[in-house]
């Protein structure tokens, strides 16, 4: 008899630094997350597209024309149901969509998790 394979919940981690992005995605690979990682909000959109994750992580100040609010906005046009944290060490530049959290750096990992809902 054939064995279904359990389907992870897919993550996407947008943040430009490096080692702050892989301790994230480490976090949630934990959890039991697929975890796509992108160091910018453009190739972000791309893969929000491509994948349509249910958790979004972003940081707010990213490399290129978008920033990780407006790729926040973005990702809540596409999917009402995705669950969006955006991180930053600075106050919030406009308000987020509907249901997106908003966490200071530094980010604890039990607070990041009870969010992201594994």
């Amino acid at each position: 008899m054939p064995q279904s394979k359990s389907i992870r919940p897919t993550a996407l981690v947008v943040e430009d630094d490096d080692i702050q992005r892989e301790m994230l995605a480490l976090l949630l690979e934990q959890r039991n997350f697929e975890v796509l990682q992108c160091e910018d909000a453009e190739t972000a959109a791309l893969a929000l597209k491509a994948r349509h994750p249910s958790l979004i992580v972003t940081d707010i100040n990213l490399a290129g024309t978008m920033d990780g609010v407006d790729l926040a906005h973005l990702a809540r046009q596409q999917n009402a149901d995705a669950r969006i944290i955006v991180i930053s060490g600075r106050p919030l530049p406009r308000p987020l969509p509907a249901g997106a959290k908003f966490f200071n750096k530094p980010v604890y990992p039990t607070a990041l998790l009870a969010e992201a809902g594994q």
